[in-house]
């Protein structure tokens, strides 16, 4: 399967504002909130380190598609 460089955009991006929710309710959550303190911080934990996975991989830069050669352009 090729890299694609949108597609793990599109995955860190949601990752990172959700993992950042996440801890930020663990770090200012009063009342009710403060009773799921672990919950939050391992659901924002794991956010981001989801979306920094979806970042490593495959450093090939090689074209997925190749031109078609038999068609002459003028």
């Amino acid at each position: 399967m090729a890299d694609n460089r949108v597609a793990r955009g599109i995955v860190l991006v949601p990752c990172l504002l959700l993992g950042g929710a996440f801890l930020a309710t663990a770090v200012w959550g009063q009342g009710a909130a403060a009773e799921n303190r672990p919950l939050a911080i391992g659901l924002g934990v794991g956010l981001l380190l989801a979306g920094w996975l979806s970042q490593l991989g495959g450093g090939s830069e090689t074209p997925v598609t190749k031109p078609d050669e038999s068609d002459p352009s003028p």
